[in-house]
């Protein structure tokens, strides 16, 4: 009985959603009561869980992407994207065009949101289709596919690092892994797949985009625009291998904890990029502050819907699901990490959105992980796989690509939809295998 509330509480997801229009917060807020209540929990029980999930899931969680978005706009607002852009196509030049553009968007991808990403890099990819002369998804295709592997293997975007956070999965390790499939995907889904649509070449829509271009002056240097967007990665990435390299009475390992914590490490590059982003280059402190004010906007409401996905899982906690399904799963054979993605990609088919899909699957999926001793950051990557396959008209993503590109809803599908197929699925099998040796 158990699974079957499970199962309708996610089909009043979809209705909610898809029927009704109706905000993803708000939907799985309801969802969470509706579940509760069918569970026989009582009404302020129900509400005692949610305002718990909700409040344990952003408790770190809001101020990592908090940070997070901060570091991103003051990295675009300075131009240091611009910057890192234009120094890898001049160094790639023009016959590795396409690597250039993949490891601009993966670059920059670590510090933006998809969405964000997307829009800064766009004049980028337009001025390069057309003054090399070459089809327009020729080089935006690979930049697509990285900022798409990022958005969805890595932490501290949203959905990686709020599954990462219901998962209890260490930040750094999923960073390690998430970077190490991430390569050969974004490879396969970029570069690779690109070569396999050159057919379909449309012209840029005159008025579709307005770039702020800047000057070399404003721009700040190379080496200080990657450093600064990579300094949370570094962090976390360090603390990772302390971790795994060092002992527990090694002062070094205490140290490398509290600076590559997530919080700290995305704390310490906002700092940094205060200064590096625009103290440096000339800018006022109060104008700097308005870039960091602004960036919130960005994410205030995807926080409310991680921090409703939060509530939803609380609910299946509280309520006996979280024990039920793992005493179904207790003695299975099937691999948790394909039944974790298959989730995440049932509910992205139907849901759209890739993040909603990716939380709304991390309340379904966490019971697996304490049954079946998978590798928590694991199953991370595995749903955030299968949150990103096969994007189609329900996705905001879909429209959004069709509309830059100038695409008819078929190219769209043959170039947006299957790319990020191609990226789900090597994310699966990445972790399938990595799964044999961690």
């Amino acid at each position: 009985m158990p699974l079957v509330i499970v199962a309708g509480g996610v089909a009043l997801l979809l209705l909610l959603m898809i029927r009704f229009k109706l905000n993803g917060f708000i939907s799985l807020v309801l969802v969470a009561l509706v579940v509760g209540i069918a569970q026989g929990m009582p009404g302020d029980k129900v509400i005692g869980s949610i305002k718990a999930g909700v409040g344990s899931t952003l408790s770190s969680l809001a101020l990592i992407m908090g940070f997070g978005a901060m570091l991103g706009k003051l990295l675009a607002d300075c131009g240091g994207a611009q910057r890192i852009a234009t120094t890898l196509i001049d160094i790639f030049g023009k016959k590795y065009l396409q690597w250039a553009v993949m490891l601009t968007g993966f670059t920059v991808g670590f510090a933006l949101f998809y969405e964000v990403g997307f829009v800064l890099l766009l004049p980028l990819v337009f001025n390069i289709a057309a003054s090399a002369r070459i089809p327009l998804l020729y080089v935006g295709v690979p930049m697509v596919a990285a900022l798409s592997v990022t958005h969805g293997f890595l932490p501290p975007h949203p959905g990686p690092t709020a599954i990462a956070s219901l998962f209890h999965a260490d930040m750094g390790k999923t960073l390690l892994y998430g970077t190490l499939l991430a390569i050969p995907t974004m490879i396969l889904a970029g570069p690779v797949y690109a070569h396999f649509l050159k057919g379909i070449d449309k012209p840029v829509l005159e008025g579709l985009y307005n770039p702020k271009t800047f000057t070399e002056e404003e721009m700040p240097g190379f080496a200080v625009s990657i450093a600064t967007s990579l300094v949370p990665v570094i962090l976390m990435a360090l603390r990772a291998l302390a971790e795994m390299a060092l002992p527990q009475e090694y002062r070094l390992l205490h140290l490398a904890e509290f600076f590559g914590d997530p919080v700290m490490a995305t704390l310490i590059a906002v700092l940094i990029a205060i200064f590096t982003f625009g103290l440096n280059l000339g800018r006022t402190m109060d104008e700097v502050m308005g870039t960091v004010s602004d960036s919130i906007k960005i994410i205030a409401m995807m926080m409310l819907i991680t921090g409703g996905g939060g509530a939803f899982k609380q609910v299946l906690v509280d309520s006996g699901v979280e024990q039920y399904i793992a005493s179904q799963m207790a003695g299975s054979n099937l691999s948790p990490i394909l039944m974790a993605w298959s989730i995440a990609a049932a509910l992205r088919l139907a849901l759209g959105p890739a993040t909603v899909a990716a939380i709304a699957a991390g309340g379904i999926v966490a019971p697996l992980i304490a049954t079946t001793g998978v590798s928590p950051e694991l199953m991370v990557i595995a749903v955030g796989s299968g949150s990103v396959v096969f994007s189609h008209v329900n996705d905001p993503g879909f429209w959004l690509f069709k509309k830059y590109f100038n695409l008819s809803i078929m190219e769209t599908i043959k170039s947006w939809s299957v790319l990020e197929t191609i990226i789900s699925v090597c994310g699966l099998v990445g972790c399938l295998l990595l799964s044999t040796i961690i």
